[in-house]
């Protein structure tokens, strides 16, 4: 635990700040914090809030949760409906939980509690204007000097930006994005008789526009809907989600919350670091390109986030800073990272030719096994790949189709309500 002062004004020096509490930040205090440190988390906002998310669980964020934490589940989900664009809808179902449903204030604020269990400090309704390296702020080559909006400085050995999507850390790093997109949602109050209807199923409906599709996720008494699009489709996106609503009989339910988020993924040259500076999470613009599922992320590079964030605030100078942050980078880039390269070949094929995509979830009991197996956690996408031949072929062969141009249209995936083979049940 640092016991260092500030050379002016005898001012407390913090080990690890981490700016941002939602679930990378809390990762990265939590990470941080079990280390010993002394941890100080930054949150703008007052706790529970809202953020515009589906809040699917899959088993990768499972696995990367503080040990004994209690997921605040408000539904479990054994079946998953397909469709294209509302038509050749068919349902998969499993006989083991693929994944489970969450509200974000609930999630995020439990685990704010399980980083305050660990020994953080928590201070929310603060805002960061920057973070400075170097000027009349710092005092010495081993600090940080993190500016809040009301004038106040807070120093740190090494600070963890996991700010968001529009991360004034992430400016200070240089992150770079090479794919933004446009997410909107409504959470829709619905009677007891419509809630039964949807329990323990979703629906992923894949879109009119390049790269889109819709969601309904229920929790409870209230179904989670919403479409993500690319950005500059604005208008179009608000259409698809006004028609998605309608089209699943839900446009006479008043919605509870309107909202509306940017997701920004990560150019392959983007900085994870800059001097004593980490990001994570969506501050470093690290999401899975296709499906854009992001919490996974966010847990897993909050968690390394914290633990070098621990290291580089124990390193005695800018060689050693440096050397701890290119390894969680290197740590970042080769699980993460690879996960991101699979999902940006598979969104360009799946942006030109989602009838394929469709058509192999509902008719090709592989595909829908390699589904499951992803969303239950037990394999990666990146490692399925890397593993099994039949899954490194497909791929090459839709790299190869999204080549060579528009394809046929695919063959009629079997409706809902047809008899579906239990051996197709995984």
């Amino acid at each position: 635990m640092s016991s260092e002062q500030a050379a002016e004004g005898n001012q407390q020096v913090w080990d690890v700040v981490v700016v941002g509490a939602g679930p990378a930040g809390a990762s990265a205090a939590h990470a941080a914090a079990c280390a010993g440190r002394r941890v100080l988390l930054l949150e703008k906002a007052e706790l529970p809030r809202y953020k515009t998310c589906g809040g699917g669980i899959i088993g990768p964020s499972r696995d990367s949760l503080p040990p004994g934490f209690e997921l605040p589940l408000r539904d479990r989900v054994h079946a998953v409906t397909f469709a294209l664009n509302g038509r050749l809808t068919r349902t998969r179902r499993s006989k083991h939980m693929l994944f489970g449903l969450i509200n974000r204030p609930e999630f995020d604020a439990a685990l704010v509690e399980s980083a305050k269990d660990a020994g953080a400090q928590v201070r929310t309704g603060v805002t960061v204007t920057r973070v400075e390296q170097h000027g009349a702020n710092v005092p010495d080559r081993r600090t940080v000097a993190v500016v809040l909006g009301d004038g106040e400085v807070v120093l740190a050995r090494a600070v963890v930006g996991a700010d968001g999507s529009a991360s004034r850390i992430g400016a200070h790093v240089g992150v770079k994005v090479d794919q933004v997109d446009l997410g909107l949602e409504v959470e829709i109050p619905v009677p007891e008789t419509v809630a039964e209807d949807w329990a323990g199923r979703v629906l992923l409906d894949w879109g009119p526009m390049p790269g889109s599709y819709g969601w309904v996720f229920p929790k409870g008494d209230t179904l989670t809907v919403g479409v993500i699009s690319a950005r500059g489709e604005g208008a179009a996106t608000k259409r698809y989600l006004e028609d998605f609503v309608g089209r699943l009989g839900l446009a006479g339910f008043e919605p509870r919350i309107s909202s509306g988020h940017l997701t920004r993924c990560r150019a392959d040259d983007s900085p994870l670091s800059r001097g004593r500076v980490l990001v994570c999470g969506d501050a470093a613009g690290l999401l899975e390109p296709w499906t854009r599922e992001g919490i996974s992320f966010a847990l897993r590079s909050g968690r390394l986030a914290g633990e070098w964030a621990v290291r580089i605030s124990e390193a005695h100078d800018a060689v050693d800073a440096r050397r701890q942050a290119l390894n969680y980078a290197f740590a970042v880039k080769a699980g993460l990272g690879v996960e991101m390269a699979v999902g940006r070949r598979l969104l360009a094929v799946f942006a030109r030719r989602p009838g394929v995509f469709h058509a192999a979830l509902t008719g090709f009991r592989p595909a829908w096994r390699a589904f499951a197996k992803i969303t239950r956690g037990t394999t990666t996408l990146a490692e399925m790949v890397r593993t099994h031949p039949l899954a490194r072929r497909a791929l090459e062969a839709l790299d190869r189709a999204e080549a060579s141009g528009p394809t046929a249209p695919a063959a009629r995936p079997a409706e809902v309500g047809d008899p579906e083979p239990a051996a197709e049940r995984q």
